[in-house]
């Protein structure tokens, strides 16, 4: 049994998991200060009273992890205060118990690889679509981490647009800088969605997406795109022109990937710790 701790932007959310069940689930507001580690610790506590002792905690990040230490070697702006701090011996000293930190979209990919939407592809990138453009890769059943834990993860800091804006990742005309909540100034990523006051605005939205997508394409050749994120409660109207420009733009050698969009994705991060973490404890035993 694992206890999952998800640092996301808008909330921590917080799972107990065995096996494919989640046997008890919470949800706690971000403040963006230290206080977040204590409020994740008593939501932790209440959990785990209502379900029995855990032996594994899994924690994921917005950020990149060093894979050698488990600290944040960069955070976004509300975790700031996560850079360089040991999250591992924060459990050990919380929970008595050991841990393992990923960043949340290569969880969120592990999660529906191993029970969730993609469950059994071995070679599939997962995308996710709203404030920023979160991506994750997989090859052969491991997903990618690389030298200092960048690999994979920077799909929406691959340039779409020569010409573009600087990104605040300090390059130019990123997918992210042209096409996430943060890159809008008058409009939300949901309201180009709700209606057609935005449609040019939308329509370049798919467009920057879809280039994102046909870039990670071309660099892992996945057999499975999983796009989530919260707009992609916006069903078809996000996938189908995704899926369109992918396969009009895709390298005419390659085969088309399957899309899918998970039916529960707030559950994908914590899904990933669990296995994560479970596979970490019997490597130990």
């Amino acid at each position: 049994m694992e206890l999952c701790i998800d640092f996301g932007g808008t909330e921590i959310k917080l799972a107990v998991i065995e096996g494919a069940d989640i046997l008890a689930s919470d949800r706690i507001a971000v403040t963006g200060t230290a206080a977040d580690l204590d409020a994740a610790v008593t939501t932790s506590r209440a959990l785990t009273e209502r379900t029995g002792a855990p032996t594994t905690v899994g924690i994921a990040v917005p950020g990149v992890v060093d894979p050698a230490t488990g600290r944040m070697l960069h955070a976004n702006d509300k975790y700031e205060f996560l850079n360089g701090f040991d999250l591992r011996a924060w459990s050990d000293e919380n929970f008595g118990l050991p841990a393992v930190v990923e960043n949340d979209a290569r969880a969120a990919l592990i999660g529906e690889t191993s029970t969730g939407s993609a469950s059994g592809e071995r070679d599939a990138v997962l995308v996710t679509l709203g404030t920023g453009i979160g991506t994750a890769a997989m090859i052969d059943g491991a997903a990618l981490r690389g030298v200092t834990g960048h690999a994979g993860i920077l799909g929406g800091h691959v340039t779409t647009d020569i010409h573009g804006p600087v990104c605040p990742c300090g390059n130019v005309g990123c997918g992210e800088a042209l096409a996430s909540s943060w890159a809008l100034e008058q409009a939300t990523v949901k309201d180009l969605f709700e209606t057609d006051d935005h449609a040019a605005i939308r329509d370049e939205f798919l467009r920057v997406w879809g280039a994102t997508v046909v870039t990670l394409c071309h660099l892992y050749d996945p057999g499975v795109v999983i796009l989530s994120g919260g707009i992609l409660r916006a069903g078809d109207a996000v996938r189908t022109p995704i899926e369109t420009y992918v396969r009009e733009h895709l390298w005419p050698s390659m085969t088309a990937p399957r899309f899918v969009v998970p039916p529960e994705p707030e559950y994908s991060v914590a899904r990933g710790l669990s296995s994560l973490a479970r596979n970490q404890n019997q490597e130990k035993h």
